[in-house]
């Protein structure tokens, strides 16, 4: 009996150890946490963190995703979102889901509602999602977070409030300098663009994992008119999606890898659970440790 109880801690030693942090899902998940991260105009903006259980090690890397919706509408809490931050927690990360301002919240953000009133959305998400990542490293200690470590996402509306806070900082920042202590690792953009890539350049460009449809109706995949307005139209500009954002980190010689799904709208704004697997695998490669790889993949 003695030998069988020693041969079965053998075993699950040996499964353990065989086991790769932030690849293969090898932890529990503690009890989901909820914080305030900032107050605005009265509202309470929460964000939710997941954590791996009976982890010893003291940094762990972070990711911080903000969901889409339109900025009208969509929560931290959709089930595809949740499934994801649990997943990531199950491999080592502290995974967190942010809620954010919905300044257009039963209101339209088509081609009806005017450019610069678009790019103030894009601003005050833009604001939001840094508040939230400044509140996450403020409290490294607490969630023993590595601050040079920092992954950061969003879907949609919330890819594109991600992807102009990292890209277009000096579009969107007023003093940008406020944000000047936290560096990303890398960004997870599902259908995301930004106002203007020309503002990507050397000291911003990091590295990225991009899913976007090639005929995206809302988000373009490459340049063209957000929600394809017609240039007479008050809603009518331009921005700049995957396949223009990874050609200029390709000419900056920065890492990414870009997959385009030939004819795909804008379904491919949600979470791509089918290559997790390979989008785990990059994340270890590329944001953690700073291997370089350009991918491309077409479906």
């Amino acid at each position: 009996m003695k030998n069988f109880i020693l041969f079965s801690l053998f075993l699950l030693s040996f499964s353990i150890s065989a086991q790769q942090r932030f690849i293969d899902n090898s932890f529990d998940l503690k009890k989901t946490e909820t914080n305030i991260y900032a107050t605005k105009n009265g509202e309470e903006l929460k964000l939710d963190i997941y954590q791996p259980g009976n982890d010893t090690l003291h940094q762990r890397p972070l990711i911080i995703f903000m969901h889409g919706g339109g900025f009208a509408g969509g929560t931290r809490t959709n089930q595809a979102e949740v499934k994801f931050a649990e997943t990531a927690a199950k491999k080592g990360y502290v995974a967190v889901q942010i809620s954010y301002r919905l300044t257009r919240k039963g209101q339209s953000f088509g081609c009806d509602y005017e450019a610069s009133g678009k790019i103030k959305t894009f601003k005050l998400a833009a604001e939001d999602f840094m508040d939230a990542v400044s509140f996450m490293v403020q409290n490294k200690e607490k969630f023993r977070i590595d601050p040079s470590k920092i992954i950061v996402g969003g879907s949609s509306a919330g890819a594109e409030a991600v992807l102009n806070a990292v890209y277009n900082d000096r579009l969107m920042f007023p003093d940008a300098t406020k944000y000047k202590k936290i560096d990303f690792s890398g960004v997870f953009s599902l259908a995301g663009a930004v106002v203007d890539a020309r503002y990507i350049v050397e000291e911003n460009a990091i590295p990225g994992v991009f899913f976007h449809g090639t005929e995206d109706n809302l988000v373009p995949y490459g340049t063209a008119p957000h929600h394809w307005c017609d240039a007479n139209q008050p809603g009518y500009i331009m921005l700049d999606g995957s396949k223009t954002i990874t050609e200029k980190l390709a000419k900056l010689n920065t890492s990414y890898m870009l997959y385009s799904f030939e004819g795909g709208k804008h379904e491919h704004s949600g979470m791509p659970f089918k290559y997790f697997p390979e989008v785990f695998k990059f994340f270890n490669s590329v944001f953690l440790n700073n291997e370089k790889q350009q991918i491309e993949i077409w479906k």
